[in-house]
């Protein structure tokens, strides 16, 4: 089992988040704790780097969907990037792929395009 990790870095286009380790019950309230303070602006991204995940819950899942409702409250737009394999087929089974854009790349574009993932 591998602690998670989060580190927090400004782009052009807004915060981004890398994510790594498991984010499951035992842990998702550092993310959930992290989401309400990042400051968005109408108009950015909030990049969510999933590339380190190595396990994603259901509490994982209610956390990214906490990240898309504050993007959503603070007129942002919200994307995940880098999804493994794994992880992408719990959203997929979630139906979360309908409500996140999914970027097979860790620097999704700001246009929308997420490189037809």
């Amino acid at each position: 089992m591998s602690p998670l990790k989060i580190t927090t870095r400004d782009a052009a286009t807004g915060p981004v988040l890398e994510i790594f380790g498991e984010l499951d019950y035992d842990s998702v309230a550092e993310l959930r704790e992290l989401i309400p303070t990042l400051t968005l602006r109408p108009g950015q991204r909030l990049i969510l780097n999933l590339g380190g995940l190595e396990f994603c819950d259901s509490s994982g899942l209610s956390a990214l969907i906490a990240a898309h409702n504050h993007a959503q409250a603070a007129e942002a737009d919200i994307a995940l990037a880098a999804v493994p394999a794994h992880t992408l087929r719990i959203l997929r089974i979630a139906g979360l792929d309908q409500i996140f854009p999914i970027a097979p790349t860790a620097r999704p574009t700001l246009s929308g395009d997420d490189g037809g993932a």
